[in-house]
């Protein structure tokens, strides 16, 4: 992950608002890592992202209602209980505050709580690809991981990222496709970038942030270094070249995470018969439109998760903030 940049005093006061019982948090979006097309996030222009990780999301929003009930729609009657359940049962497991002004420091945020338990599971088993593709790109660390179980599982997420995006792209692509292709991992799906994202989303992340991507993958790349030629970068149209004999796609196909080679056998097998998925790995492995069956696979967890997760945001934010939240995504469809 990335060090704390030159923001950081501002999302420590930003922090102090906030109940100090959480184990990881970061933030992530325009307002954060600069994105071709938005003001420089020193300009305090875009909204900014947050994500809270706690291990007891009842007693987490028990404090957080007690000092910020303001930040709640009208759901806050119902009690912290409640919200806890509306956020570990629904969705990618996640419960957004959205349109949160902070005067003092002239922003506006928008903060998501995930149990540490759900954020574990998408990053190790890629359950709906929602806050593990946040982790796929370079993010702001406000406050690192609590335990070595989290940290374990970001940079395993990393890794895995590596041989999902190696198994769709080609023998010769350049450093730039290689981050494309990360970070396209979790919005190629995204029902949101039908109507409701710029459609040059990923090329705009990943251009201005091209050294960050090599900070950040550095190590999973050395891992890699026997099917995979990386030369050091003179700009972002290195060539890169990678082995795809059948034993190294086979390789790339056995790191996927549980839900996309759960997908792949169901494809496979069209829900028929049973068989083992290592069977079904070896056969795929050998095929010639494995890149389709693995992409859709990853496009089917990423379209369900991302329509789910954005009804769900419509009472935690309110109709009127969730009416305002989406005009402003839908105008940069247009962009």
């Amino acid at each position: 992950m990335l060090s704390k940049g030159n923001t950081s005093p501002m999302f420590f006061r930003i922090l102090a608002r906030f109940p100090q019982n959480f184990t990881f948090c970061f933030a992530y979006g325009s307002g954060v890592k600069q994105q071709i097309g938005y003001d420089s996030p020193s300009k305090k222009k875009n909204m900014i992202d947050m994500v809270f990780t706690v291990d007891n999301s009842h007693r987490w929003h028990s404090s957080n209602l007690e000092k910020n009930p303001e930040h709640y729609s009208g759901m806050r009657v119902f009690g912290s209980s409640f919200i806890a359940n509306y956020q570990e049962r629904l969705g990618a497991k996640v419960f957004f505050n959205t349109l949160i002004p902070i005067p003092e420091e002239n922003i506006i945020i928008k903060y998501g709580v995930v149990s540490t338990k759900d954020l574990m599971e998408d990053l190790n088993n890629w359950s709906s690809l929602y806050l593990a593709g946040r982790l796929h790109k370079p993010v702001e660390i406000i406050r690192t991981a609590s335990s070595s179980k989290i940290q374990n599982s970001i940079e395993s997420n990393l890794k895995t990222a590596l041989h999902a995006a190696l198994l769709v792209l080609p023998e010769n692509f350049t450093e730039f496709e290689l981050y494309r292709e990360i970070s396209n991992l979790s919005y190629a799906g995204d029902f949101r970038m039908i109507f409701g994202e710029n459609k040059s989303k990923v090329d705009n992340i990943v251009r201005p942030q091209l050294e960050n991507f090599r900070n950040l993958y550095e190590p999973a790349l050395k891992n890699l270094k026997n099917v995979l030629y990386l030369p050091k970068a003179t700009s972002d149209n290195t060539i890169c070249t990678q082995d795809l004999t059948e034993q190294t796609i086979l390789n790339h196909l056995n790191q996927l995470p549980k839900w996309p080679v759960r997908l792949i056998v169901q494809q496979q097998t069209k829900g028929r018969y049973r068989q083992d998925a290592e069977d079904i790995l070896t056969a795929l492995s050998k095929s010639s439109n494995y890149r389709e069956i693995v992409s859709r696979s990853l496009r089917s967890i990423v379209w369900q998760s991302s329509v789910k997760q954005s009804l769900k945001n419509i009472p935690s934010a309110g109709f009127s903030k969730s009416i305002k939240y989406s005009w402003a995504k839908a105008l940069k469809t247009f962009d």
